[in-house]
Order: structure tokens, then sequence, then C-alpha cells
């Protein structure tokens, strides 16, 4: 899942990295620099541009599909591969298209509803099938490799496969390794070599790294078939071995934030966000294009541990909604290329305008997508919005644990299971999200649940599900009773994302934002009566948080009765489309409020 997007315009900061390698390709010779100054000839000179997205997460046209309009927010952004198309060009004729290379660092082909209909609806993956929009617009641009991100196995294996024979560039994951012979699944690297007139071609390696999350995130399709080893690890194997094949230059495309963090706790034995660790700790690298974190920033600097030499970070605004330069110069001297400086910018989308080849190139697949979304499942006695759900328990998210519960008590029927009360968990994933009075589209029940989640059934008890509402609760700022009350401030306590706090429906409680964090559930019922420690209760849980998102305690490890592959947002469609009317009599229920000393705080 994503993370908050945060802006930082440049910083200093910590980690190291490694490399792998897969084709080359020649480009024509670009001009060098070769004066004479007194009979003695200057150092022959190259400059290279090396271009970057990341995360691109569907997002080809600058259009909300959720709101059936072009994209808009308060920032002024604009977004899409289109816009960045138009980028590209810019800089490949100010630069010498010659002397450019296009990267990207994963999480390409999930994410809108773009992505979900050639995934779901009408699948690449069906005989005869069409090409997917994302090879279908990066092929047009021009991309020479893209990193696997994480969202990439969301559809299984065979989806990723059939996207990679699609795609005209190499999905590079150094460490996206064989589960038993540990061998590389992906190729690890890209090299591509320019020619400089009057001197030796420049070899450019790209290796690229994954997210070690995978393997927790998608357990249900690379279990026992995939692994997913640390970025420094892979790093510091793969680096030297480009280096010894005649790199000159050498980056990486990391799809891992720069922070050092990990949303996953202690499950695996890997840094989630560990771009800057690769800068900081492998010694070889010249710049990292930074992933997942949907941060900007436009440069940071890291020192290597080992050489002392500074290594350039960057990491583009998600959702093609800025680009990346870095920018090198190299120098010819004692027999080699030598990079002599690297700086690193970005360019906004929201400068231009879409490149007119391709919408013309992929005007009928958004048509199609389009039409679908507006299709109407049902009638809303009332409007329903997520604008004060993360404080306030919210009809709308009612409806998700209300889906979620009807769904798995049917799933239990006639198993030894199905006399267990059944509890449900959901996250208010949207701020802005709403399912309007009268007739109700899937564009308004995907804005309702953004991701594509499955559904999975877990066994918990009654001490279990106490200690998950206390972790859950962490999530708000301590307020002391009687002081005002900001909404704005009262939430994401330690950078916590609004979809790592969850509700819990089928019991009552008070969450006490008066107290520490751990001491904060109160009064804790089901069925009127206090929560049983030692009772047992069914958690329908989504699969993010039943293979560790979060690291909520106790689900991950949890017994496992019941899972399935359809997505949670396509059981919510057939549960509205079967009963026809949205009425909040049918699922919404208050479970919990907020607190201080015992006293309501709305």
């Amino acid at each position: 899942m994503p993370l908050n997007r945060r802006t930082f315009l440049s910083r200093s900061a910590v980690t190291g990295a490694g490399v792998a390698l897969t084709g080359a390709a020649a480009a024509p010779a670009a001009e060098a620099a070769v004066p004479a100054h007194r009979g003695r000839r200057k150092p022959k000179r190259y400059a290279l541009t090396v271009l970057g997205t990341t995360d691109l997460h569907g997002h080809v046209f600058n259009w909300d599909y959720f709101k059936d309009a072009e994209y808009t927010d308060a920032a002024g952004n604009a977004q899409g591969l289109g816009r960045i198309s138009t980028l590209v060009n810019q800089v490949r004729e100010e630069k010498g298209r010659h002397n450019t290379l296009l990267v990207d660092a994963g999480d390409t082909i999930q994410g809108t509803p773009l992505t979900y209909y050639y995934a779901k609806v009408d699948p690449i993956t069906a005989k005869g099938g069409p090409v997917h929009p994302m090879a279908q617009a990066m092929n047009a641009i021009g991309y020479d490799a893209v990193a696997l991100g994480n969202h990439e196995f969301n559809y299984g294996i065979e989806t990723l496969r059939k996207f990679e024979e699609q795609c005209d560039f190499p999905l590079l994951g150094a460490n996206a390794v064989d589960a038993k012979t540990l061998k590389p699944a992906f190729p690890p690297y890209f090299m591509k070599t320019f020619r400089v007139k009057g001197a030796p071609p420049v070899k450019v390696a790209v290796l690229g790294l994954t997210n070690p999350g995978i393997a927790i995130w998608d357990k249900a399709y690379v279990q026992g078939k995939l692994a997913f080893p640390g970025l420094e690890e892979q790093a510091a194997k793969w680096v030297p071995k480009l280096r010894s094949m005649g790199a000159d230059v050498v980056v990486v495309s990391a799809h891992s934030g720069s922070s050092g963090t990990s949303s996953y706790g202690d499950q695996v034995p890997y840094v989630e966000n560990a771009a800057a660790n690769v800068a900081r700790l492998v010694p070889g690298i010249d710049a990292i294009l930074v992933g997942h974190a949907h941060e900007e920033i436009a440069e940071l600097r890291v020192v290597n541990e080992e050489t002392g030499r500074t290594v350039v970070l960057s990491e583009p605004l998600c959702f093609a909604e800025r680009l990346t330069l870095f920018d090198f110069e190299l120098v010819f001297e004692r027999g080699r290329w030598q990079v002599e400086s690297v700086k690193a910018s970005l360019r906004n989308s929201n400068a231009v305008a879409d490149d007119p080849r391709i919408t013309r190139l992929l005007k009928d697949e958004h048509a199609k997508v389009v039409a679908y979304v507006n299709q109407v499942v049902g009638t809303a006695t009332e409007t329903l919005t997520t604008v004060e759900a993360r404080y306030k328990d919210a009809p709308i998210i009612d409806l998700i644990t209300k889906v979620q519960e009807d769904v798995v008590k049917e799933a239990l029927a006639g198993t030894e299971y199905a006399s267990l009360p059944v509890l449900a968990q959901a996250s208010p994933f949207s701020r802005t999200s709403q399912i309007p009075a009268g007739e109700v589209t899937i564009r308004d029940l995907s804005s309702l649940y953004v991701y594509d989640n499955t559904l999975v059934a877990k066994l918990l008890t009654g001490a279990q599900v106490r200690a998950y509402l206390e972790y859950s609760a962490e999530y708000y700022v301590r307020t002391a009773a009687g002081s005002p009350v900001d909404v704005d401030r009262l939430t994401n306590a330690n950078g916590r994302p609004d979809y790592n706090y969850d509700y819990v429906s089928g019991l009552a409680y008070e969450i006490d934002v008066a107290q520490a964090a751990g001491s904060r559930i109160r009064n804790v019922t089901f069925g009127g009566a206090p929560l049983d420690d030692a009772a047992q209760f069914v958690l329908a849980v989504n699969n993010y948080r039943a293979n560790g998102g979060g690291a909520f305690p106790h689900v991950a490890s949890a017994k496992e009765l019941w899972s399935e592959s359809t997505e949670i947002r396509t059981r919510i469609a057939e549960w509205v489309t079967a009963k026809g009317v949205l009425d909040p009599k049918d699922f919404a229920s208050v479970d919990w409020s907020l607190t201080r000393d015992g006293v309501p705080v709305f």
C-alpha cells in the first residue's frame, strides 16, 4: 500500500546499494569537447542525463476515474504518462536523444480502474487478450528499463509475466529470486552503451531492486515460488559485477523509500525503505532513483561510508506528477571514464500538456474504462461520505465491514467454525470518498475501496482482538481532556497512515485519546456483555492486513480459516447490486467512539 505523500525539496541522508545486468544497446555518437590548450589537449568530457519516474500506478491521462473528470488538486498537480511523454520529449530535444536514458522505479500495473479493467474485466492474460495500456504507453515513450514494484504482484505472477512479455523494455529485480534456486527470476540489470566521438564509449548500468515486503503483502501469490532478499545485500553482490563488466556509470532503480523504516515490523529481516542504506553501505553507485514511498525528493546526497563518495538520490512524485533528471558530467582520465559530478532535479507535469501521440494511442482503452466505471448498480437513500471517518464511526465504513461479515459468514456456513461470531476490519482509506444520494455507480464504490485487496478469515481470541484494537488506537495523537480538539492534528500519530487505522465491527468500544498509547481501549463489549478474553472470534480481514501489513499484532500468525481471490471492491459492488437500494439501516451501526477520561470527544 502506498505511504502518505510528503514533499522534500532537499535533504541529507543515509545508505548503500548493489547491481545486476541485462542487454546492451548502442547509441549513435555524441560530440565530446576536445579543444587544445597550449599544445596539450584538455580531458575529453561527456554529459549524460538519466530520466526517471516511479509509482505510476496506472496513470496514463490526467483523469480521475472516481470523479469522472479531469484530475485536480489543491497544489495544482497534473498526472499521467501523457504529460511525462511531453516532458521526456523536451529533455531529449535539449540534451540530445542519444545522450539520455529513461527508467522507472516500479508500481506500474495497479492503482486505477484502468489497470484493474485490464487485469480483471478484459484481462491481458485471456487468449487473444489486449495489450496492457501501460505497456503500450511506456513502449511508445521509449522506456529503457523498469524496476519491479510490490504492486506488480497484486494480480498474480501470470498477469505480471504477460505484462513483461508485452513490454519492449526489461522488468528488473535483482532481489526477486527463485525460491528454490535463489537465482534471479527477472533480469537483475540493464546496460546501455553510449558512443562518444573521438573517445571510448560510455557504459551505463541500471540495477533494479524491488521491495522485500512483497513476501508479506502478496504471500498468496509468491510463497514457495519467489523470495525477496534485502536490497543492501543484493546491491553489494551486483554492483561490483557491473563495474567488472565495464560499467562507467551505475544507477540503481529501487522500489524502496529512503527513510530506513518498515511498515511490517520484524516479520522479515529486511528493511522496507532501504534506498539510503544502499547508498551509504554499498560502494560503486553513482545515483539512485527512489520509489515506493510516494514522497517528492528533488535531490538527496548520501555519503558512502567506504569510499567517501557522494551518491545522489531522487524520488519524483508518484502518479506521473514529476520527472526526475540526473545530470552526469563524465571526464576521461587515466584511460577511463569517471563521473565528475551528478546533480538531480525535478520537472513538473503540470507545466505541459498531454502528448497527443499518447492520447490517440489509448483513447479507446480509456473510453472503455470510463463506460465501465459509470455503470449504475444501485440507488442510495442518502449521501455517504468519508470526510469524518478518521475520527467518527462513519456509516460508509460500516458498509465495508458489513459486506465482509456477510461474505465470510456465507463462506464458513456448514464448517466447524460456522457458529463463531464474525467481526470485520476496515480502514478509512480516503478522506474524500462519497457515495451520493441517488444512482450508485461502480466508480462510486471503487472510490470507497481504492485497493485491490482480497478477503481472509482469521481465528482470534478476545484477548488478541483487544490487543489489535489497542494497537490500532495508536493512530491518535494524545489529547488531554479539556484541551481544544483539532481534527487535522488528532490523527496520524508518529506518521501512521490512514490505511493503518482499523475499525472493528461486531463489538462496542471506546478509544480514550487522553491516555497514553497502549492504554486507550475502554469498555469493550460483545453482545452487551464485557468482552471475554478467552472467547473465539472470526476476523474478516483484508489480505494486506492478514499477511502482516501494518504490523498489527496476532493477525498474521493467527490460524487462517478461509480466503479468496475476489477483490473486496467487487464484493461491495455485488452486495449493492443484489440489494438494489443502499440504505444505512441495512449496514450502519455505532461500534466505537473517541473519549477523553470517559467523556465523548464529539
